[in-house]
């Protein structure tokens, strides 16, 4: 990267139309470097028995998997992933669903890829201590790459779409 030229981008998308800043940004940084652009999307499953726990309890959390609201989640993910890589331009196997913790799932899918830069939209919070969303502060731990976070509208929550499942 000596030439200061990005050659592979990891935009990671929540479907958010907010988040639109985020891709175009992504599109705009593609076009400039002639980079090639991966779309991650990452599914976080927050289970109703994890939902409902105390903010201090740091033990193990017994709770089935719930495999069937995991796959429609996925199933739905790809298809907004489809569409988005369709409208970019973006190849098949560059269109990538992973489930998992958000940050962590961000950091090692671009060390895999081996991408340079990775794209993220941060609506972060108010105040010195509240520059990034909790997305990108959890991605900006790790990351072995350069970040791009893309300041978004100020609406509530941190960027990441996540499914919690209601009880009763």
């Amino acid at each position: 990267m000596g030439t200061g030229a990005y050659s592979h981008l990891l935009l990671a998308v929540d479907f958010d139309p907010a988040s639109d800043p985020a891709i175009e940004r992504a599109a705009g940084l593609r076009t400039l470097f002639g980079a090639r652009l991966s779309l991650l999307h990452v599914a976080e499953l927050v289970t109703p028995v994890a939902e409902y726990m105390p903010l201090g309890f740091s033990g193990d959390i017994a709770a089935p998997d719930d495999l069937a609201l995991e796959q429609e989640l996925i199933r739905t993910a790809r298809r907004q992933l489809d569409a988005l890589g369709d409208r970019l331009g973006v190849a098949g196997p560059d269109r990538l669903v992973r489930v998992g913790p958000v940050g962590p799932t961000i950091d090692d899918t671009a060390q895999e890829l081996g991408a340079d830069l990775v794209v993220i939209g941060s609506r972060g919070s108010h105040g010195f201590l509240g520059l990034f969303g909790s997305t990108a502060k959890s991605v900006l731990r790790a990351i072995k790459c350069d970040v791009l976070c893309v300041k978004i509208g100020d609406s509530p929550g941190d960027g990441v779409a996540r499914i919690s499942p209601r009880l009763g």
